[in-house]
């Protein structure tokens, strides 16, 4: 389903490097100390710069989507070059964790770290049409598993239907796994054990706003076990109500702030949340009632496409994905290496 992603083609303004540091020409010293106070900055910048960001490997990488483990591991999915990097942020190494390929997978949408399960569940779409990876065998869309300590692929489950496309994906606490499928205004659930999906909410809320436009987007539980999607064209971000086990009503709630391209969705606690807008930005989001407050954490990012949280660091994927989906820009070149990058949270932001 090319035609999916096509509103993904909005490309971000141009950023500065993150905690970038200088030397205030206001400092009066002798030209000994300038010159140790230059050196010093450029060391601290350097080092700054190291961990501030770190390269995602592949010239056609694309991340769409990144999660964590309790041992500060990221993952990343890539949506040009196909399969997994894993990278190490305390030493900034980053290896090819899963092959592209792997399992009959092609471009690489959600990932999600389910600890619990030692699994590492993997939306994999066919994008070969666009030029994504043709490595694997799939024509189709699928959810995968990999053992989440080995890389070994474990299953492979087709999301029902001609034209679906699996996008992002979160875990209950029984173990069942939720997939958002953007090309149907469906959230589909494969419990713990089964082998087919069931859908497990179905709103015409959930739709995308026109033809050609993403619809469901980002998936996450709140602390109040409610199930919260964003849908990206439209701007929306929704509740969709749990009561054992099932799923109710459905809310379109009300914000303080036009959501422009919502898409990944992580829970911090007391009903917050982190989330990424494709226009740009990295959020906090807290939900109360009815309606959402949003407080920019930061701006300027190329398209991002998901965020991993790890202690009081937020690891944002920039996707640069109007290089990919836009074909005025398929003979340009991304900024490489495609990178993510390290937000420090305030404390207010991390709960």
């Amino acid at each position: 389903m090319p035609h999916v992603y096509a509103m993904r083609i909005r490309a971000g303004t141009d950023r500065g490097d993150l905690g970038r540091v200088t030397v205030s020409r206001r400092v009066r010293c002798s030209p000994q100390l300038a010159s140790l106070a230059l050196v010093l900055s450029f060391t601290v910048e350097a080092a700054t710069q190291k961990v501030g960001s770190i390269p995602v490997p592949g010239t056609k990488a694309f991340p769409e989507s990144i999660t964590s483990t309790s041992d500060g591991a990221l993952f990343v999915g890539r949506l040009g070059d196909g399969g997994i990097v894993r990278v190490n942020p305390r030493t900034a190494e980053s290896t090819v964790f899963i092959q592209p390929g792997a399992s009959g997978s092609r471009s690489i949408l959600g990932v999600f770290a389910d600890e619990a399960s030692s699994t590492l569940w993997v939306c994999s779409n066919d994008l070969s049409a666009l030029g994504g990876s043709a490595a694997g065998s799939d024509t189709w869309s699928a959810l995968k598993s990999f053992d989440l300590n080995t890389g070994d692929a474990k299953h492979s489950f087709s999301l029902p239907g001609s034209h679906a496309f699996c996008n992002d994906i979160t875990v209950d606490g029984k173990g069942s796994v939720y997939v958002t499928d953007s090309a149907n205004p469906t959230i589909l659930k494969l419990s713990a054990g089964a082998t087919t999906f069931d859908v497990f909410a179905q709103d015409p809320a959930f739709s995308a706003p026109q033809i050609g436009g993403a619809g469901l987007d980002g998936i996450a539980f709140g602390s109040d076990d409610n199930l919260y999607v964003t849908t990206y064209t439209a701007g929306e971000l929704l509740r969709v109500e749990v009561k054992d086990g099932r799923a109710r009503r459905v809310t379109k709630l009300s914000g303080n702030h036009h959501l422009q391209f919502p898409d990944a969705l992580r829970s911090l606690g007391d009903n917050s949340f982190l989330l990424i807008e494709g226009s740009g930005r990295l959020d906090r989001v807290v939900i109360r009632g009815d309606a959402f407050a949003v407080t920019p954490i930061h701006d300027g990012f190329v398209t991002p496409t998901s965020v991993a949280r790890i202690g009081t660091t937020a690891w944002v994927s920039e996707g640069q994905l109007a290089f990919f989906f836009d074909p005025s820009k398929k003979r340009l070149s991304p900024s490489l290496p495609f990178r993510i990058y390290a937000v420090p949270l305030r404390k207010e932001d991390s709960k």
